[in-house]
């Protein structure tokens, strides 16, 4: 019997991350973690989970941009194959009323993306499958159709796609099998949030290098003296061979990041992230013409349009996709398919709440049945938050081991969702009544 979608629910969800100044860089000095978040069900009880990422104030309006996607939903087959999930996505993103609040891009786009992962996330569970597996089990032209390559074909063609994934395609099972047995490399951001203090950094450092990790990275774009120092610190505590890439979150200016990073070349960076504002495309180019730390970018892209013009422009070193920036599962498998028809190599962007979840799934898949490698190709890690997820990342020896169980790792666990909802779960509710105390 065929299955509808029964159930639409939508929760404004937060984490006062704030108060320990996790996550908080030079542009995001006080990130209250937060997911609004979209649970999708069928008359058997099936559930497809997904949410847009934010760092709180806002998370209402993403919240509402999802509610706006329920007629598309509500009472209409569930959908479980390709064709339906190529289907849904198109739906969402050329719906021409909600495109004008983006184009493709923004808040609007955002919310279809969070819809699009919650589907996916319906429809492997329903397969049995993790996302990356039943990703990787679909044919090339199964693929193929699930690209918008409306504004692509200058730079790839459908034929380009199926090109590159019929190459992939017989070491798909060979890949698998070192995927389960090894994992896939994982760096750490832990270590290095802005708001820190040096005692912190040097003993976080110092214990991604005990657990495995062989990268780790630095948020700087303060004072530059203090972004000397704490990368001076990093580098003696982690020693020469581990790499420490460092990230501006879009701080700079093109010619002040080109002062910057010749002060902080000593220590040897491995690479530059968001080293200027995500729009500007030739601003990364003349970063990463100017001066030799290699450039990286993509959590803040909007859409698989600006990550096209970065690789036309030799402007990125490595892509950065976000699983919950651009419009799903559909728009990042256009992004990879770009990101392998140009050679560079993709290091997601993690973190957050739930990124590292989602994330390792759209990584690990691009290995098995995209560009079948994982040479020089990392995962972001933050331990954080993940002990609110049914089935949390696991990463041992610096590596992510490859999910198990069905879905795409998204489903929140009722009683994280109970406390933290926004703002009358008991969580915000507790720290009402410190503010009222104390002001």
């Amino acid at each position: 019997m065929s299955q509808t979608v029964t159930g639409f629910e939508v929760h404004d969800i937060r984490f006062p991350t704030s108060e320990q100044l996790d996550g908080s860089d030079a542009m995001n000095p006080d990130p209250d973690y937060s997911a609004a978040y979209v649970v999708l069900r069928t008359q058997d009880g099936t559930e497809g989970h997904g949410f847009c990422f934010t760092i709180g104030r806002g998370n209402d309006v993403t919240a509402a941009a999802i509610e706006a996607l329920r007629p598309y939903l509500t009472g209409r087959p569930a959908p479980l194959t390709a064709a339906d999930l190529g289907a849904l996505y198109f739906e969402l993103t050329h719906d021409s009323q909600l495109r004008w609040l983006g184009p493709e891009k923004g808040v609007m786009h955002m919310a279809a993306g969070a819809v699009v992962n919650a589907a996916w996330d319906l429809a492997a569970k329903s397969a049995g499958l993790p996302v990356w597996e039943f990703l990787a089990g679909m044919t090339p032209e199964e693929l193929v159709s699930l690209v918008d390559f409306r504004y692509l074909t200058d730079a790839l063609t459908p034929d380009d796609a199926l090109a590159i994934l019929r190459a992939a395609e017989p070491g798909r099972a060979e890949r698998t099998a070192l995927l389960r047995a090894e994992g896939y490399p994982a760096y750490t951001t832990s270590p290095g949030w802005l708001g820190y203090s040096d005692s912190k950094l040097v003993a976080l450092a110092e214990q991604a290098v005990a657990d495995g990790f062989e990268q780790i990275k630095l948020k700087v774009g303060g004072d530059l003296a203090d972004d000397v120092r704490r990368m001076k610190l990093a580098r003696a505590a982690v020693g020469p061979a581990v790499r420490i890439a460092v990230d501006a979150n879009q701080r700079w200016d093109v010619p002040e990041a080109l002062h910057r990073l010749s002060a902080l070349a000593p220590y040897d960076p491995h690479w530059i992230e968001e080293p200027t504002s995500p729009d500007d495309i030739l601003g990364h180019a003349a970063v990463r013409a100017g001066q030799p730390v290699k450039v990286a970018t993509g959590e803040h892209v909007a859409n698989r349009v600006v990550f096209k013009q970065l690789l036309q422009a030799d402007a990125v070193d490595y892509v950065q996709i976000d699983a919950a920036r651009v419009a799903g599962v559909n728009e990042n498998l256009a992004i990879l398919l770009l990101a392998a028809h140009y050679g560079v190599p993709v290091c997601p962007h993690a973190g957050g709440v739930g990124l590292c979840e989602l994330v390792q799934h759209l990584a690990m898949f691009d290995y098995v049945a995209v560009s079948g490698t994982r040479e020089g190709r990392v995962i972001e890690y933050v331990d954080h938050l993940h002990e609110h997820f049914a089935d949390p990342v696991v990463v041992v020896s610096g590596r992510y081991a490859a999910p198990a169980a069905p879905g795409f790792s998204a489903r929140m666990l009722p009683e994280s969702i109970a406390a933290h909802r926004y703002p009358d779960g008991p969580v915000w509710q507790a720290r009402r009544t410190t503010e009222e105390v104390t002001s």
